[in-house]
């Protein structure tokens, strides 16, 4: 995953993200500053997936194929 890409989409989607990982704290959304391994690390932690999980789930999400 493209670590600019990622960005920006983050900066578009951040919003969205608590409605699809309602999980997600504020905090973990602050923690997260458009960097997508900190995306896969907190939704490993809050929903136990396995990192390929959180990573599908991710592309599900920005429209690309898993």
């Amino acid at each position: 995953m493209n670590s600019d890409v990622f960005a920006g989409w983050w900066k578009q989607a951040r919003g969205q993200a608590k409605s699809w990982w309602g999980q997600l704290t504020d905090d973990d959304l602050d923690r997260i500053e458009g960097e997508a391994d900190k995306l896969v690390g907190a939704l490993q932690t809050r929903y136990g997936w396995s990192r390929e999980d959180a990573e599908r789930e991710i592309d599900r999400r920005m429209g690309r194929a898993a």
